[in-house]
């Protein structure tokens, strides 16, 4: 059974230069630069099926491409963080594709997390003595900056089970659409 998402990839560019906050939480397991997505919906483990009825279901979504911002770092987790993340501002077309996916995957019986979406882009996963040595200010001193791109697609990924993510395999790549194409349908 295929472990499967969608997300939006990140730039090799805007990941190199994400790529160089890494450093000063012994512990920290850092994702590789290769990796750096935006998770729109995770699927999960599904059989074969359904992994072929999800893909050809996201062919039909027409949504315009999406500027995505890149604003800062925080951590998931609480007062016991588990992952450290650039944050990604929310905007009207990144919540809108993302609410579509959510929908067309629930009228396919895929089970969807109950949880409000954050836009982000893992960083680091943090083992305890990483997460001891986390601090506002740690955060504050890396994440100074503000990058941006445009996503002129987002892709449905396969994962393998491992510690940390990754690799992760595009199985498929659905094209976003320009502005002017969108207002043509």
């Amino acid at each position: 059974m295929p472990r499967l998402f969608t997300a939006l990839e990140v730039p090799p560019l805007i990941g190199m230069k994400l790529s160089t906050l890494r450093g000063g939480l012994p512990g920290a397991r850092w994702i590789d630069v290769e990796n750096y997505h935006i998770t729109l919906s995770f699927i999960g483990d599904i059989d074969d099926g359904l992994a072929r009825d999800v893909a050809e279901a996201l062919d039909g979504i027409r949504r315009p491409i999406v500027d995505i911002v890149v604003d800062g770092l925080d951590a998931f987790g609480g007062s016991r963080p588990k992952s450290v993340y650039a944050r990604v501002l929310p905007n009207p077309a990144l919540m809108e594709l993302q609410a579509v996916q959510e929908r067309l995957l629930r009228r396919l019986g895929v089970p969807i997390e109950n949880r409000q979406y954050t836009p982000h882009i893992t960083l680091a996963r943090l083992r305890s003595e990483a997460t001891a040595r986390l601090t506002a200010d740690w955060l504050a001193l890396r994440g100074g900056g503000r990058l941006s791109f445009t996503a002129e697609r987002f892709v449905l990924y396969s994962s393998r089970d491992s510690v940390g993510g990754g690799p992760y395999i595009v199985e498929e790549a659905y094209e976003l659409q320009h502005r002017e194409e969108a207002t043509l349908r």
